[in-house]
């Protein structure tokens, strides 16, 4: 398991890592289902909180092993065996989801994330024996992910009080494996394929997100009279759905990949890019709730449910792969924009008002190419 070449031509990304992803969109659904019973029923911001902890453990353990696979994927039957074991532990993450939510019983969560670390754990330690100049930093990762792994399972011995204090802890512990070991021996990065990796991810987040709300809107229309409010949310969930996808791609992604606090901003930042993705679907069901008639949230509060993982998303990309890339006109928009978009349920007109905004952004970025970028290259 010798490192890949960072400069390698062609370098695409495998049927595994794609197999792999769709199995982490099953647990992303079932997250995104779990905060809209929660928002829908007023429960905000233990739905929130349930929501950003249950994705961490979730888009955490799909970057690990992204970031991995761009540096020693091997692709042999041993790398394959170890790949699906994660997988299943994705699965069973999954089944632990709902009683996070409902009952604040992280046990099943954690056991299944503790097992998709462990396989991490063995392919560090496979990849230690032929790294090379990243041997140290292949055993820093074995070691750090190792050491978590193990508080991990003693957290659940912890009283709820001192559990979120636990948790709170572990997640920092979590991110601070791959910084404490760039920082002693770096790892190869090859910068078109982890962010095509990245890139395939916020398609299927944005799929699974585009499918539940048209499944929910087409569920409504059969128990409802009133059409109208409802093909406006068709017409948003498309029209959003379809502009973030084109702001997400209109920048250069691989540039953003370069020294490591670079790669690590743009790593982590997309936390939050993911997320949001992921929680759109929950706000535009919410929204539906609120017009039959069955949530317990009002306007204008139910509409920032899917305002606010809007905006996330347009500052999300914005901040980390837009920016250094766009002019000033560009520049000034994509924020604009995101912050518009976020107060959008305050004006009487919200989703017409959204469209237009994210219809107005797009046609920004039809104009103003990013920057070094030539006719026929765009």
């Amino acid at each position: 398991m010798r490192p890949r070449d960072p400069g390698e031509s062609g370098r695409a990304a495998s049927t595994l890592e794609l197999f792999f992803d769709l199995v982490f969109v099953v647990a992303v659904s079932i997250a995104a289902v779990s905060l809209h019973h929660a928002l829908t029923e007023g429960h905000v911001l233990d739905g929130i909180l349930n929501y950003a902890i249950v994705f961490f453990g979730i888009w955490w353990a799909w970057m690990n092993f992204t970031w991995f696979a761009t540096s020693f994927d091997t692709d042999d039957w041993l790398y394959r065996v170890l790949t699906i074991v994660q997988m299943g532990g994705v699965l069973v993450l999954a089944s632990g989801i709902e009683p996070a939510f409902q009952d604040h019983d992280f046990s099943v969560l954690i056991l299944a994330y503790v097992v998709m670390r462990l396989a991490l754990v063995a392919q560090w330690l496979r990849a230690s024996r032929s790294a090379g100049s990243a041997r140290k930093a292949t055993l820093i990762y074995a070691g750090g992910i190792a050491l978590v792994q193990a508080l991990w399972l003693l957290s659940l011995l912890l009283p709820e009080s001192a559990f979120t204090v636990a948790l709170v802890v572990l997640i920092l512990a979590e991110v601070a494996v791959p910084i404490v070991a760039e920082r002693t021996g770096s790892t190869p990065w090859h910068p078109h394929h982890i962010t095509e990796r990245y890139g395939l991810f916020t398609l299927i987040v944005l799929g699974e997100s585009l499918l539940a709300s048209a499944n929910a809107i087409i569920g409504a229309l059969h128990a409802s009279h009133d059409l109208g409010p409802l093909i406006s949310i068709a017409a948003l969930t498309l029209i959003s759905t379809a502009a973030l996808w084109w702001i997400y791609f209109w920048p250069p992604h691989h540039l953003a990949i370069g020294s490591l606090s670079r790669s690590l901003a743009y790593g982590y930042g997309h936390y939050f890019i993911f997320a949001a993705a992921g929680a759109l679907s929950a706000g535009i069901e919410v929204e539906i709730d609120v017009l039959t008639h069955h949530s317990e949230l009002r306007q204008p509060w139910a509409s920032f449910a899917y305002t606010i993982p809007i905006a996330v998303f347009v500052l999300g990309i914005w901040a980390l792969a837009i920016r250094p890339h766009a002019g000033r006109i560009v520049n000034i928009v994509l924020p604009a924009a995101g912050v518009f978009v976020f107060i959008d349920p305050l004006i009487p007109v919200p989703f017409a008002l959204t469209t237009v905004i994210l219809a107005g952004v797009v046609a920004v970025l039809v104009w103003r190419r990013p920057l070094g970028q030539d006719e026929r290259t765009h």
